[in-house]
């Protein structure tokens, strides 16, 4: 046998162990070779390119993992969906018997590509290539990963607060849960997410894997001082094509009472970090419970005020939700200070009214936002579900352009200096 008409792949793997499904890595890929079901997120192998795209925005490290394979025998989506851990490599022999020699050349993994070929026109557009995978250069160190499958351990933590964050005519509850780790190291940083492991099994009997929940809370804790962190969570009732469904991990922490318990993995991120230098600006935008690191950076930002221990950049917010019964602390947001904080609210589906939505929201403000733009000392998060992210990354382009600005210039600048940052599901 000819070996050089042997093909062999270095083939792409996601492991399950370790996947919190956080949605980032089928967000980023530029080639749409992740996709998922309700346990899994697989690679496929006759899609992907080995761009290496998805691989520093993953907060676990789980997407970094390969096996050399003959690309005939390559492990297929709906095997994939269907593991609990990663298979082992194939030893010297298997391979032997598949006819690859252990001197087989493999297919090449490409660099990463360091500037998406969409800032160009050349290709269609994608929002997810825009988002950064560096935090800002003046962002504090985060910890990651301290509990969970690499460390061998998880973290416990006492609810002592948990209070509905919508009005109560709202059909679609969404609650601010308070956990406390007493002496248990936990530190985080706005901008991260922690892990909830549901207890229990599925309906095929295996553990619930960990769902993923954005801190809320400002890195010195929900109440200044103490060891603790909040949550925002929706209770999830229905899927997304209306169809009744209850939600495991979010009707478990919105029953939750003081004096609960609760199983916990990570801290994870350590891109979408805030900036810390005194004269940065932070443009929020967001949707639903994609407002939770917006509450932690305005709070930390309100805390540093406060003490007087900051300079003063803008703070700009920008906060969709279908109605404002269903827009989460909009009490607490009319409260804070109106030269603190630019709050911009959006409905989609206020009664008699015209749908509006954040990107809408932007175009309003878009001399503001040109003004920001065009400084380097802007960063821009955007946070909720997926489907906002197009609109908001192509309304800071037109904002751009109508302004006279080089939008190549500076998505490339925002992306490589961390100062757009993306964060959908």
């Amino acid at each position: 046998m000819d070996m050089s008409d042997i093909q062999v792949i270095r083939q792409h793997l996601i492991d399950p162990e370790i996947c919190i499904r956080c949605n980032t890595c089928e967000a980023t890929c530029p080639v749409n070779a992740i996709t998922h079901d309700s346990r899994n997120y697989v690679v496929d192998a006759e899609k992907c390119n080995g761009c290496m795209a998805c691989i520093s925005p993953c907060p676990t490290g789980s997407i970094d993992n390969w096996r050399v394979m003959p690309r005939a025998k390559a492990y297929g989506i709906e095997e994939q969906l269907g593991w609990d851990s990663l298979p082992d490599e194939l030893s010297p022999d298997e391979l032997g018997a598949a006819g690859v020699e252990a001197a087989a050349t493999l297919a090449p993994v490409n660099e990463p590509v360091s500037l998406p070929a969409a800032f160009n026109g050349e290709e269609p557009f994608n929002s997810a290539q825009f988002g950064a995978t560096v935090p800002p250069w003046s962002a504090a160190h985060a910890y990651t990963n301290l509990y969970g499958a690499r460390s061998g351990k998880t973290a416990r933590a006492t609810v002592t607060g948990n209070m509905r964050a919508t009005e109560a005519e709202c059909d679609y509850d969404t609650h601010h849960i308070v956990l406390d780790f007493g002496v248990v190291p936990f530190p985080v940083l706005e901008g991260q997410s922690i892990g909830i492991i549901p207890p229990g099994t599925d309906s095929q009997g295996r553990p619930h894997h960990a769902r993923q929940y954005s801190i809320a809370s400002a890195r010195n804790g929900e109440r200044a001082g103490y060891n603790n962190l909040s949550l925002t969570i929706k209770r999830v009732v229905e899927d997304h094509q209306g169809k009744p469904v209850r939600g495991v991990a979010s009707n478990y922490m919105c029953d939750l009472k003081v004096g609960d318990t609760v199983e916990v993995i990570g801290p994870f991120g350590n891109s979408f970090l805030m900036p810390n230098h005194p004269r940065s600006h932070i443009v929020m935008i967001c949707t639903g419970t994609g407002s939770a690191p917006m509450r932690a950076m305005t709070e930390w930002r309100r805390r540093m005020r406060k003490s007087g221990r900051f300079e003063g950049g803008k703070l700009m917010l920008f906060f969709g939700a279908r109605s404002q019964a269903e827009l989460p602390y909009f009490g607490p947001l009319e409260n804070l200070p109106k030269d603190f904080i630019d709050v911009n609210l959006a409905f989609s589906r206020t009664p008699g009214q015209p749908r509006r939505y954040v990107q809408d929201a932007m175009r309003e403000r878009a001399a503001d936002l040109a003004a920001l733009l065009a400084d380097g000392n802007s960063h821009f998060y955007v946070c909720g579900l997926k489907s906002m992210e197009e609109g908001v990354v192509l309304a800071l382009r037109d904002i751009a352009v109508q302004a006279g600005l080089d939008w190549n210039r500076i998505a490339a600048d925002l992306k490589q200096q961390g100062r757009l940052q993306l964060e959908t599901y």
